[in-house]
């Protein structure tokens, strides 16, 4: 349904006034007729700038479909999302993906490195495929927060599973993201490596203060944010402050 002028304009009231991240009644549908699938059912969420947030679910509740369509890599069929006030997807398609590579880190389960670029041009290919200048200085701070100083000149296959998951955070971080998405960034790891890179997003996330949501089906790794939110069938269920002794 269409909102009315006077309708919008009180959300958008409230978006100046609520969370750092909006999500309003999002839904993502898939298909038609008998075929279609609500992949997200009007989702509302509010996120604090800086919060680490947990979203968890079983396979095929929607956890996924969600962060994609906050980080703009799936666009929703309906609702909005506001961050920092601003309508994201009201901006035209350039202008998303300016938005997308600048304001938007994106982690995933694999790494996706380009296999004939070494760790340091892993990180900064973003930034140079934006035709911007590097920031040394914070490429240094990466390498070091990343541990992967001694590693700069090597390409993916040199390195471990570990250590590949490292570059793409690095990758995600070089741009000063203003939100963090991991999608199930342990998945393909060991327990050893799965625990280090949880370390290092919190870390990350504490050093520089930038929001992040991370997916994952493992209620440990979840229990390690400020918040959890459960997803099933394309809802939210669950909404609760992890509170630590």
């Amino acid at each position: 349904m269409i909102e009315s002028v006077p309708e919008q304009r009180t959300l958008e009231r409230k978006v100046s006034t609520m969370g750092f991240l909006k999500i309003h009644e999002l839904c993502k549908v898939y298909g038609r007729g008998e075929n279609q699938v609500a992949a997200l059912d009007h989702v509302s969420l509010d996120i604090k700038r800086g919060e680490f947030t947990a979203i968890i679910g079983t396979s095929g509740s929607g956890k996924s479909t969600l962060l994609h369509a906050i980080g703009c890599v799936d666009v929703p069929t309906s609702g909005k999302i506001y961050l920092n006030g601003q309508d994201v997807y009201a901006q035209s398609s350039d202008k998303l993906a300016i938005f997308r590579r600048r304001q938007v880190g994106l982690i995933y389960q694999f790494h996706n490195l380009i296999p004939t670029l070494n760790v340091v041009e892993n990180i900064t290919l973003p930034i140079l495929m934006d035709k911007r200048k590097v920031n040394q200085k914070r490429l240094s701070e990466l390498l070091h927060l990343l541990g992967l100083e001694e590693r700069k000149n090597h390409l993916p296959n040199q390195l471990s599973g570990g250590q590949q998951q490292r570059v793409a955070i690095g990758r995600a971080l070089m741009n000063a993201p203003q939100v963090m998405l991991a999608d199930e960034p342990t998945g393909s790891l060991d327990s050893k490596n799965g625990h280090e890179i949880i370390k290092l997003l919190k870390e990350s996330n504490r050093i520089y203060g930038q929001t992040l949501l991370l997916v994952t089906h493992d209620e440990s790794i979840a229990l390690q944010a400020d918040r959890i939110i459960g997803i099933s069938d394309g809802r939210v269920v669950r909404d609760e402050k992890v509170v630590r002794s």
